[in-house]
């Protein structure tokens, strides 16, 4: 089982992630994204350029072997999912933190906030949206999109009001009491003010292992805001 979470004060996120399992046979799994992470942790740096640390997190990643079952498979870093810098209300704030070699060359800076994590999977290494769709998050480039629909136009005004542009989930707006506000919802989604985000999927039977953190970086020391006694 994979936690991925986040709490915010005012704004300011702290992302973060970890997964478990309860058979040691996935142990080695595990380590795989746990020891990623934490090298992905130790690679970046003000100055340090994004794809330095894809390519060393893909290389501890991928030195990684796990048998489930009596099959030997190598851990793969998936390249189509990445860490992130972060913003104030803004969970993906432009910047990507690659967990493959070969990404861009932009650097990290003095004062900003990156989600490092890293995903190894037994798959192919590459996932695609599938599934039931339950997640959304307001676009926060969305500028004033005149809305034809009401119903939209009310929700919207919920949203606004209790998520702003952080994510939510349909059961969020069920605990409002929210109802029938589904086509409402596309409407957002198709004028491109609300993103969707389905469920991402390497191909079926495969397994994924997920750890992130939340660092900053500090003009003489690099803080990892997320970690405490317990993680």
């Amino acid at each position: 089982m994979k936690l991925d979470f986040g709490t915010h004060i005012d704004g300011y996120i702290v992302d973060c992630a970890f997964t478990v399992a309860f058979n040691p046979m996935f142990d080695p799994l595990l380590e795989a994204s746990r020891e990623a992470t934490n090298t992905g942790i130790k690679e970046a740096g003000i100055d340090v350029r994004l794809c330095d640390v894809g390519a060393a997190i893909q290389e501890v990643m991928e030195s990684y072997e796990v048998e489930i079952n009596g099959k030997v498979y190598q851990v793969k870093s998936i390249r189509n999912l990445n860490g992130h810098s972060i913003g104030r209300y803004q969970i993906h704030a432009g910047k990507s933190v690659p967990i493959v070699k070969g990404g861009e060359q932009t650097k990290m800076e003095e004062g900003e906030f990156f989600a490092i994590e890293t995903f190894g999977s037994t798959g192919k290494g590459y996932v695609r949206e599938d599934l039931e769709c339950s997640h959304y998050m307001k676009n926060f480039d969305a500028g004033h999109v005149p809305l034809r629909l009401p119903r939209a136009k009310q929700l919207l005004a919920m949203i606004n009001k209790n998520f702003s542009t952080l994510a939510f989930c349909r059961r969020y707006l069920d605990r409002l009491g929210e109802t029938k506000y589904l086509m409402a919802l596309k409407n957002l989604c198709d004028t491109g003010i609300v993103q969707p985000y389905p469920p991402l999927c390497d191909v079926k039977g495969s397994y994924v292992s997920q750890f992130e953190h939340t660092i900053l970086l500090r003009p003489t020391c690099k803080e990892v805001i997320s970690k405490g006694d317990d993680y």
